[in-house]
């Protein structure tokens, strides 16, 4: 991960954390109960004799899985904590709106992650990280909710929220998809589409 959109090399050979899979499992709203089963929509579209996408069929057995819907409610219960949750989000070197100093982020793969942390320990874990331990760092009190309903869109580039970033599994990814940040600053959004 880099910072202000630097070039992106990761680790190979880096197993899988807990963050990879969390995100993996955000192909759909996890916030929002859908109004049929996915028994009862095969059941639908099989009268209406309609088959099914092989994404659809994926995300089918995927609803199936019990282990799947459990880290999904998981899921979704961090989610709702880290939005009511007020966070501390430093501020970068480089200006933002209204030439004031913007939020500090990351850039990794084509995605801008605003980049927070749950308290002060948190943030000297990170700038230790960053051999930046003696440098003063500002920074703001924010509401969850805000960063990923007001800042995520406000970045004008996919973007989403890195929570302890420092911290490798324990931290959190709030990637830019439907059921974490809104439809519009979604990137599996198409217009057209229905919430």
């Amino acid at each position: 991960m880099s910072e202000h959109g630097g070039a992106v090399d990761g680790p190979q050979g880096v197993p899988r954390s807990r963050l990879a899979d969390y995100a993996d499992m955000t192909d759909a709203p996890v916030a929002v109960e859908p109004t049929t089963s996915s028994h009862e929509q095969r059941d639908q579209d099989a009268q209406l004799g309609e088959q099914p996408t092989a994404l659809e069929r994926v995300h089918s057995a995927a609803l199936d899985n019990p282990e799947v819907a459990a880290r999904r409610r998981d899921f979704a219960a961090l989610l709702g904590e880290f939005r009511r949750t007020p966070v501390l989000v430093p501020l970068g070197d480089g200006p933002g709106p209204d030439n004031e100093r913007g939020l500090l982020t990351a850039d990794l793969s084509g995605i801008r992650f605003i980049l927070a942390f749950s308290d002060e320990r948190a943030l000297a874990r990170y700038a230790r990280e960053r051999g930046a331990f003696a440098r003063e760092w500002t920074y703001q009190t924010v509401l969850g909710a805000r960063l990923l309903d007001v800042a995520v869109p406000a970045a004008g580039v996919p973007c989403g929220v890195a929570l302890d970033c420092a911290d490798g599994p324990d931290g959190m990814v709030f990637p830019p998809v439907r059921g974490i940040v809104p439809d519009e600053a979604a990137l599996d959004f198409e217009v057209g589409d229905e919430a």
